[in-house]
């Protein structure tokens, strides 16, 4: 999302009413979507399911096969069975790795389940050809290959709706539900329902360094708030520790906006950003994965900005391809349908207007 704008005056509770209502009409109209309901997200639990030949430690066996793949360029680790154990790419520092079946369903605002044996974790290094002989790779698998420790999707869903509080040893709340963002009272023509700029300080509500030396200050009124890409950089930044900037344009690591993730050099690219428009929506979406970043261009007024991201969960009970974002309309994250299934296939609102993505 863009950078933090300016404060403006607020409005009467009557003008502020009917831009909620004008806000919500518009959306219904532009979208086309099925009728809202009450948004409750649960993880409804692990399912049956295990590894296979690991041992109690997570070591690769000697009998383990690596092979590679391309588009993008990644290894893939296969057991004896020539069963996936892990996927690693070139450039990321994401890696899929198999685990027990977890179910993830939103039955307040979709019909969608997504079951999947894919555990998205953060390594310490982005992965090169190769990188399964070294030292650092051999002690990470072993630690984290039957690691039962919350992964890059178990934290996501700590923010949904009904997600219970969630305190540190200093009584900070970092996790538990989330909003998208504060009422926009601003009252002009056109503006949104809830204010963008929510990062993860916000949601906090301490200040945070970063270190090029800036300094994130929070917000009261975006207190528990996360827009889009301060939802992701929560849960990979502030979370699973990846690098974060303090902007677009100042630090190193994941940048502030979903335009300057996508537009940025971290990670590889899946589906590599040709431009904004209709025509250069992706003509396939095979490469995606789990835990991918995808980003969107929802908004005629961003200009030639991306201006929404998310990440890939995977496929549901009907062979959908279902991401999870922070979005204003259902106030926070959600994998469900409320202003725009959670599609990335078929021509829905967000299956169309996507446009790149990537693997950090």
């Amino acid at each position: 999302m863009p950078g933090k704008k300016k404060s403006r005056p607020v409005v009467s509770g009557l003008v502020v009413l009917g831009l909620v209502a004008a806000s919500g009409y518009l959306t219904l109209e532009l979208r086309k979507q099925e009728q809202q309901g009450v948004t409750e997200v649960r993880n409804v639990g692990v399912l049956d399911g295990s590894r296979t030949k690991a041992d109690a430690a997570g070591a690769v066996r000697p009998e383990a096969r690596w092979s590679r793949l391309e588009n993008p360029a990644r290894s893939v680790l296969r057991d004896a069975d020539g069963q996936v154990q892990a996927i690693l790419t070139d450039g990321a520092r994401t890696a899929t790795l198999k685990g027990p079946a977890r179910t993830f369903a939103e039955p307040a605002s979709t019909a969608s389940k997504v079951s999947t044996t894919d555990w998205i974790r953060l390594m310490p290094k982005a992965w090169t050809k190769g990188a399964e002989k070294s030292t650092w790779f051999e002690e990470w698998y072993a630690e984290h290959a039957t690691s039962k420790e919350d992964d890059l999707f178990a934290i996501a869903f700590q923010y949904v709706a009904g997600a219970a509080p969630r305190k540190d040893a200093q009584g900070l709340a970092f996790a538990g539900d989330a909003n998208f963002g504060p009422l926009n009272t601003s009252g002009a023509e056109g503006g949104d329902l809830r204010l963008e700029q929510s990062d993860f300080y916000d949601y906090l509500g301490v200040p945070y360094p970063f270190r090029d030396g800036q300094v994130g200050t929070p917000e009261t009124i975006r207190a528990r708030s996360l827009d889009c890409s301060g939802y992701l950089r929560m849960v990979l930044g502030y979370r699973a520790r990846y690098p974060l900037m303090s902007s677009d344009t100042s630090g190193d690591g994941l940048p502030r906006t979903a335009n300057g993730m996508a537009r940025s050099g971290e990670g590889a690219d899946v589906l590599p950003l040709t431009g904004v428009a209709a025509k250069d929506r992706p003509t396939t979406i095979d490469q995606l994965q789990p835990g991918d970043l995808v980003f969107f261009k929802l908004d005629a007024r961003t200009g030639q900005r991306l201006d929404h991201v998310g990440m890939v969960l995977g496929h549901d009970t009907e062979g959908h391809l279902i991401f999870v974002s922070s979005r204003e309309e259902i106030n926070g994250p959600t994998i469900g349908d409320v202003g725009g299934v959670s599609r990335l296939d078929g021509n829905g609102y967000y299956a169309k207007t996507l446009r790149s993505a990537k693997r950090l």
